[in-house]
């Protein structure tokens, strides 16, 4: 459900091709869909990513860098700099049929540069809600938006079914065929696209952001974010990006190869058009994930433990990387610890605007740490609380939060899960051969509790909580304590009134 994150940021430096005035730099923002850990080049992948490397290799990797194990929660922080558990989407993602949405009692991202004298545009995904108009893209800062407003489109049709519906607990069921929900869901600002049937979304979404960089007018900065669909399920991509991986005799991984390339490729046009244009030497680019990939739809994490949904890391610890002349640093590995939430801040650093009327954020500016390589000012990491979900075993202590919740925290080079933490295994990748061993450790089901050194222990093979039963209970003192800040998850039923059917065959508002 979720996603890749890529971020380009532009500064004005002498070039004899730009005509910029403002001296603020532009910002383009990439993120990428169920972009697993391993699908990258440099991270050792049979996955062919050359652009992305090439970027990469020049600027700063970021290899302690974390996201959100799905979707939703990772575009919230994204966008608002705060934690789930102080927005209230801290359980699950936001289904097509809920009224559910990133609240509005705080601005977003695009809302800050925009107030910053930012023209500002989103395209590809959304998945931040949309049953109420308010909670449209064009509404929460951004002046244009092309793309998907929920998720896991048909790449080729742009429609989306709904087959689930929720109760108040946050628990799913099926739909019976009978009462599915299916409609198109692909807007150009608040209207419907219906002239697009046939053209993959990567490409379109591709040439958008060109078209965005190509007719932008230079005497003053933008802000693109570009949420690929891809590498989301369902596994679609054109013939022609899967004839180099004919070596690959696992089907959903050649499929997922090929999707990966395409959004390579689009990356290096994107590029492109920033040369064309003459302001590639007045841009920085960031890429990252949105989620850990998903092993039932050909991404890989390895080595990491765990997959997408999972509070391991292979769930959580994302790509990333920056690229462009305003790094200080150039060709280096950052390792310092940094979280999707910091974009915020520091964007908004970067683009000199402000943080007035934005409610306490859990993001920190992050500038320095990445351009100049000084320590991150971000200690620990909250990866997540969620109330919702089903309790496992019994406490460990009776003074301290409840180990029966799923929740994870890292501080300093300690992490601590606690409830269920999802999927435990090591999943190698799906190589040529097909035959890779899978390593699916037994865990007791009344197990709730695991500490590991991740400085030590990356990939968390060595559960510690035996060992340090004092660290434990600090961590799960700062857990409390996180608890007491949280809003109440909202995670409502869905509401009939969603249907496609009633609006046109189009998703889209309907209250």
């Amino acid at each position: 459900m979720c996603v890749f994150i890529f971020i380009v940021v532009t500064a004005l430096f002498s070039n004899c091709h730009s005509v910029h005035t403002d001296k603020r730099p532009n910002i383009v923002f990439v993120l990428a869909d169920d972009y697993g850990f391993h699908d990258i080049g440099y991270h050792g992948s049979e996955i062919k990513t050359p652009n992305l490397d090439r970027l990469a290799e020049g600027g700063v990797k970021l290899e302690n860098y974390y996201i959100q194990p799905i979707c939703t929660p990772s575009r919230s922080q994204l966008m608002s700099g705060r934690y789930q558990i102080h927005t209230g989407l801290q359980h699950g993602i936001i289904w097509p049929p809920q009224p559910n949405a990133l609240p509005r009692d705080s601005p977003t991202l695009a809302d800050k540069l925009k107030q910053a004298g930012y023209s500002t545009h989103a395209v590809g995904k959304w998945h931040l809600g949309f049953y109420k108009e308010e909670y449209l893209p064009t509404r929460r800062g951004f002046d244009s938006y092309y793309g998907y407003l929920t998720g896991s489109e048909d790449y080729y049709t742009h429609r989306k079914c709904s087959g689930r519906h929720s109760d108040l607990s946050g628990q799913w069921e099926d739909f019976d065929s009978g009462r599915r929900w299916c409609g198109l869901d692909f807007h150009d600002n608040e209207k419907p696209v219906f002239n697009e049937s046939g053209v993959y979304s990567a490409q379109l979404f591709t040439e958008r952001a060109i078209s965005i960089v190509k007719n932008h007018d230079q005497t003053k900065p933008f802000f693109l974010y570009l949420a690929y669909q891809s590498v989301h399920a369902p596994l679609q991509v054109p013939k022609q990006y899967l004839k180099q991986y004919s070596f690959i005799k696992n089907h959903k991984r050649k499929l997922y190869a090929g999707m990966v390339s395409c959004m390579d490729e689009g990356v290096r046009n994107l590029t492109d058009a920033l040369k064309v244009t003459g302001q590639w030497n007045n841009t920085i680019l960031i890429f990252s994930t949105d989620n850990g990939g998903q092993i039932h739809s050909g991404g890989n994490n390895w080595p990491l433990r765990g997959w997408k949904g999972s509070l391991w890391e292979g769930g959580v610890h994302g790509v990333g990387f920056v690229h462009g002349p305003m790094l200080r640093q150039k060709g280096v590995v950052n390792s310092e610890m940094i979280h999707i939430s910091d974009w915020y801040p520091t964007l908004v650093g970067l683009a000199g605007g402000n943080l007035n009327g934005t409610k306490p954020l859990d993001g920190f500016d992050q500038w320095e740490t990445i351009s100049q390589g000084k320590p991150s000012p971000r200690k620990e990491l909250l990866h997540n609380i969620d109330i919702l979900y089903p309790k496992v075993g019994k406490p460990m202590f009776t003074d301290t939060f409840d180990t029966r919740i799923r929740a994870a925290l890292r501080v300093g080079d300690w992490k601590i899960i606690t409830g269920n933490p999802g999927n435990s295994s090591w999943i190698p990748p799906p190589d040529v051969s097909q035959d890779a061993p899978l390593s699916h450790p037994r865990v007791d089901e009344k197990k709730n509790v695991w500490l590991f050194n991740i400085t030590d222990d990356p990939n968390e093979h060595r559960d510690l909580s035996n060992l340090h039963p004092n660290i434990v209970h600090t961590l799960l003192d700062q857990l409390l304590s996180y608890n007491n800040t949280a809003v109440p998850p909202r995670f409502p039923p869905s509401d009939p009134r969603c249907d496609p059917k009633l609006h046109g065959g189009v998703w889209g508002p309907w209250e």
